[in-house]
């Protein structure tokens, strides 16, 4: 699939890893279905965009708000061709912290927001891209979710950041392997630590302390790196049913 000209749909589109993806697709002439709790952001990068965005308001731990959402992102982009999960949180804490044992609900929150919001999206996204036209290789459309490193190394304090991103990186094969027959590839990105405002929340100190863990590049991740790997996923068929790294080599510690 070539990636210009592209139709998207792009949840935590408004900020972020996701919001560098958007900028990649409507640089390469495509248009873009923002999908993101964050209004102003939203909005903001709609009007920047004009024609080629659309904002949607969507929470991806509701299933009825994420059928909402593509139902009007399909009226605007007319079919998909690349989804993109990028919704997400860090959920931090401890299972014993300071103020008693964690509770559970902050641990379904995290489950919520970061698995079940990417499954919503990949089963909502499959139902309309199993009915679209295929392009010469039989191939419909492309599905990139978004785990992380906490998925194989998780640090303490990341039980339930963890648990929800080591799920995405479990369903990506099974979800590949459902999908072949339809043309639909699943490809997951599992980043290391990045300019994300997740991060930018840090100290500059704490900031430089991180990038400094990184072997290779020694500095944190740039947004515009995760959306080259996105663009360069959509031009490759052979890319499927995997989770790539994009880390700099990193391997987190314990803590």
């Amino acid at each position: 699939m070539r990636s210009q000209n592209l139709r998207a749909v792009v949840t935590g589109g408004a900020s972020g890893l996701g919001r560098a993806v958007c900028e990649r697709v409507v640089g390469d002439g495509g248009k873009v279905a923002i999908l993101d709790v964050d209004r102003d952001k939203g909005e903001r990068a709609e009007r920047e965009w004009a024609e080629q965005a659309r904002f949607l308001s969507t929470d991806v731990s509701d299933e009825r708000s994420v059928e909402h959402a593509l139902r009007q992102a399909q009226e605007f982009l007319g079919g998909f061709d690349l989804i993109v999960s990028c919704a997400g949180v860090i959920g931090a804490g401890r299972v014993l912290g300071r103020e008693g044992p964690m509770k559970g609900e902050h641990f379904s929150r995290t489950i919520a927001i970061n698995l079940l919001g990417s499954f919503f999206l990949v089963k909502g996204a499959a139902q309309y891209l199993k009915s679209q036209t295929p392009n010469g290789e039989g191939e419909r459309g492309v599905i990139v979710l978004t785990a992380s490193v906490a998925a194989f190394e998780g640090q303490i304090g990341q039980a339930a950041y963890s648990a929800s991103k080591g799920g995405v990186v479990g369903m990506t094969l099974p979800l590949a392997r459902e999908f072949a027959r339809l043309g639909i590839r699943v490809v997951t990105i599992a980043p290391g630590i990045f300019e994300t405002p997740m991060v930018a929340g840090m100290t500059p100190e704490l900031q430089a302390s991180l990038g400094a863990q990184v072997p290779f590049p020694s500095r944190l991740g740039r947004p515009a790196e995760y959306a080259e790997l996105v663009r360069s996923i959509v031009e490759n068929p052979m890319l499927n049913g995997t989770t790539i790294r994009l880390d700099g080599a990193i391997r987190m510690q314990p803590k």
